[in-house]
């Protein structure tokens, strides 16, 4: 019996033999992080469509809170209008706003006062909400450059729900405009910080004009001339110590310049730097702060800390190589952002008063919003890991901000009913004292002039028998002499001159009475909002209208 053979197959020409071993399978490499650091058209999307989620919430809470005119409101929109009268038709200014004014009176009033013409009041307060959107938009871009997304956006969501943001959204004076050029200067240094040190000068312009539409904005531009200096260091180590030295020079010339050569000194003089102390303590200043801003102001303070400690921005472990500033750059940062928010109260502790702290309050929340946002982010953590704290402390904010705009919306008369009696009582030749103679002085100013009337807080007389008066004796010996056509008092405008009035009204058979309209306001004082009971700080009040016989 014959075996069978095995035999081999047979291999076409250059085919490999086979080994017997089996072929490696390799594993490709894994990255490290599973993003990219440098991001992408995806989460650039992201950003702007939560950007303009925050910036309509912001719209909807400036416009929910509504009120007739302010008095400030009146008195910079009727004094657009006198001054736009005088540039367009050559018409005598009946007052020289320049010489009290905060801001100069050709600049925001006119412009205000071209958009009430065409739109009325709701027009010009419209340009206030552009402005706050605008500065709102704007934080978010430079808090963006300077830590990241992030951290931007829970700046800007964050700040765009106190209380100063809400209010002057929603009322028609410098404030809105004067933030939001800050905010732009502020921008331009911080997007120039990479380039040359002559490209800084693109924001001196910018924050020129800010103090030129509000004066006490130039407590702020101190800061930006800092911020030009510590946001240039690490990329161009000592030169970039020219930056701030460019900046402040050229903001410096032009502001002296532009003051002494236009005439604003005197407003400056009296409306900021040589202005009239009050009676508010610094305790009381110090609780109306803390109660405004102070819960972004903590956390700022928190972000400024966590951001010296560690300057890492990014949950991906792709960023632990990178660089950035060191930690006494870190430091200074946090210290000149944080110390910013406390200029406007240390000033007007100073002055004695709370007249506007609110609104300025707001200047320095602008630049604490940053590391207001580092702060939150780093108590939310690494990928959203406690989200209920960022939750838990907006909501807090939001509600403070907008029960506290709500309140000083109602901290005015409302002067339809008001408006609507004495449009038929004055004409163009009369002679009127009210106690808030911007408001009808607005609202009639087809009827009336500025010059027409006159307010409770100081007064001038000469009377018939050419004797000179002033102060209380002015108020009686006009009365006595049938010098007003009409009288509108509201009890509550400097009280003892308004008692002095109606009791010298009382006796004196030259007037009487036309109406007595009641009205219903909220204290002036915040401690009574804060209580338990929200109507325990509710007040009554009536316009008392006298006319002459």
């Amino acid at each position: 019996m014959t075996s069978t053979e095995h035999t081999s197959p047979t291999l076409s020409p250059g085919t490999a033999r086979p080994t017997g071993r089996r072929a490696a399978y390799r594993l490709a490499r894994i990255p490290p992080a599973a993003w990219n650091l440098a991001g992408g058209p995806r989460r650039t999307w992201v950003s702007r469509a939560v950007l303009l989620t925050i910036l309509a919430f912001q719209a909807a809470l400036s416009l929910r809170v509504s009120n007739t005119a302010f008095q400030d409101e009146a008195l910079y929109l009727a004094a657009g209008h006198a001054e736009l009268s005088h540039l367009l038709h050559g018409a005598p200014k009946p007052v020289n706003y320049a010489a009290y004014f905060s801001g100069a009176p050709q600049l925001y009033p006119l412009l205000a006062a071209a958009v009430d013409q065409g739109f009325g009041l709701a027009g010009a307060r419209m340009l206030s909400l552009l402005c706050m959107l605008g500065t709102t938009a704007l934080l978010y871009s430079f808090t963006r450059r300077l830590f990241n997304e992030r951290v931007g956006l829970t700046a800007a969501a964050l700040f765009s729900v106190v209380q100063s943001t809400i209010v002057m959204g929603n009322i028609a004076t410098y404030d809105a405009p004067a933030l939001c050029l800050l905010a732009t200067a502020t921008w331009i240094v911080v997007r120039t910080a990479r380039m040359c040190a002559p490209a800084v000068l693109l924001a001196a312009p910018v924050a020129t004009l800010a103090v030129a539409v509000k004066y006490a904005a130039g407590l702020y531009v101190p800061t930006i001339v800092a911020l030009s200096l510590l946001t240039a260091l690490p990329h161009h180590r000592a030169r970039a110590f020219l930056r701030p030295l460019l900046l402040a020079s050229s903001i410096g010339a032009v502001l002296v310049l532009g003051m002494y050569g236009t005439g604003l000194v005197a407003g400056v003089r009296h409306s900021t730097t040589h202005r009239s102390h009050g009676s508010d303590s610094p305790l009381f200043l110090l609780q109306q702060s803390l109660s405004w801003g102070g819960i972004l102001f903590v956390a700022a303070v928190g972000g400024a800390f966590a951001y010296a400690r560690r300057s890492r921005m990014n949950e991906s472990p792709l960023a632990a190589g990178l660089g950035g500033p060191s930690r006494a750059q870190r430091l200074l940062l946090g210290l000149l952002l944080c110390t910013t928010v406390l200029l406007a109260p240390a000033y007007q502790m100073y002055l004695g008063t709370v007249v506007s702290l609110f609104k300025h309050i707001g200047f320095g929340l602008l630049f604490a919003a940053p590391l207001a946002g580092v702060g939150v982010i780093r108590l939310v953590g690494a990928h959203f890991r406690h989200p209920h704290v960022g939750i838990v402390l907006w909501t807090v904010t939001l509600c403070l901000g907008l029960s506290q705009a709500q309140w000083r919306f109602a901290t005015w008369p409302d002067s339809s009913a008001l408006i609507r009696t004495i449009s038929s009582q004055v004409d163009g030749k009369g002679r009127y004292l009210s106690s808030t103679p911007e408001v009808p002085a607005y609202y009639l100013r087809s009827r009336t002039t500025h010059r027409q009337w006159q307010g409770v807080f100081g007064m001038e007389y000469t009377d018939r028998a050419r004797n000179r008066h002033t102060g209380d004796d002015a108020y009686r010996a006009a009365l006595r002499d049938g010098e007003f056509d009409l009288v509108v008092l509201d009890g509550m405008t400097n009280v003892r001159v308004n008692d002095v009035i109606a009791n010298e009204l009382d006796t004196n058979p030259k007037y009487q009475p036309l109406a007595n309209l009641p009205f219903r306001i909220t204290s002036n004082d915040i401690r009574h909002h804060l209580l338990a009971d929200a109507s325990a700080g509710q007040r009554s009040g009536r316009y008392q209208i006298w006319k002459k016989r």
